[in-house]
């Protein structure tokens, strides 16, 4: 048995954290984007010669990375203590790889796309008795626990340019998207490497001035919910909360000019803009349009 999921990247512009003791009503507050290039998450299922126990695998790109298949492992691991999948996998070979085409660590909601293939592709192949809601859900629980991400799952679910009105998880927060008028946008981005996410969202410091920053923001883009507005608060929170590097800060004062405005991702040392255009005068740029569907089946 075979099955494959898209996921599509996420970058959040802005956001504040909203902590709760139940992890499925954790999550932010913010807005986002949702890429066309992501995560293609295939899964098959065999049987073994020998019906002893369950082999599985996961790997990325087709190689085994024990560092970012942690999050594929932890969603494995709240569905075994949920719905005892490790039962329904006796006697199998499982094997999971994400094909991902945009950097890992970057703040494109990899981990995430991972956890949402992975609990999609699960529920399908054992044929478990979930919705679409409770199994993204899993994927949510992943991500709070190992606190590397708190809103891309529903915002990789929802799709589009999406403003996370309350937090949670699938079925728990609640969305809105903008509708922007051109269709025809892309969105342009430039990587320089990883941020650690937990160690943002985990200190202190950090964490009040991003909720300083981020918590009158999505009231502002509801005011006036178009892109060169979720543009211009994604910039000022990135300058704010002084998580922009030098490097990045002049890539973006470059493609501000050049693009109807730019930010950069959060959590990561990456710069995006949305553009009439894939014209650009920085080098290696990964160029994609925003997808508006959400996470699938293909």
């Amino acid at each position: 048995m075979k099955c494959s999921v898209f996921a599509p990247s996420h970058i959040t512009g802005f956001f504040e954290i909203k902590d709760n003791k139940e992890p499925l009503k954790k999550g932010s507050r913010g807005a986002g984007i949702a890429l066309d290039k992501g995560v293609v998450t295939n899964l098959q299922l065999t049987e073994k010669d020998s019906p002893n126990g369950s082999n599985i695998e996961v790997t990325i790109n087709g190689e085994k990375d024990q560092k970012n298949t942690t999050i594929t492992h932890k969603t494995m691991e709240i569905m075994e203590a949920k719905y005892k999948i490790n039962h329904l996998l006796h006697g199998t070979q499982l094997k999971i790889d994400h094909k991902v085409d945009v950097p890992i660590g970057a703040g494109f909601g990899i981990s995430a796309a991972c956890a949402i293939g992975t609990a999609l592709g699960i529920t399908k192949l054992l044929q478990l008795n979930l919705t679409y809601n409770q199994a993204t859900s899993i994927a949510h629980l992943a991500e709070i626990e190992m606190q590397s991400g708190l809103g891309d799952v529903v915002a990789e679910v929802n799709g589009g340019i999406t403003l996370r009105i309350k937090e949670g998880a699938p079925g728990v927060g609640v969305l809105d998207k903008l509708l922007p008028k051109n269709k025809d946008l892309y969105i342009l981005c430039k990587s320089l490497g990883c941020i650690e996410t937990s160690e943002i969202i985990g200190d202190p410091g950090h964490k009040e001035r991003i909720n300083q920053t981020g918590g009158a923001m999505l009231n502002q883009l509801l005011l006036d919910p178009v892109p060169k507005t979720f543009l211009k608060l994604s910039k000022k929170f990135a300058e704010n909360t002084k998580l922009m590097t030098p490097e990045i800060s002049e890539i973006i004062a470059i493609l501000q000019e050049e693009t109807m405005g730019a930010s950069m991702a959060m959590l990561g040392n990456t710069a995006f803009a949305i553009s009439k255009t894939p014209e650009t005068s920085i080098e290696n740029v990964i160029v994609s349009r925003i997808d508006e569907q959400g996470c699938r089946y293909i």
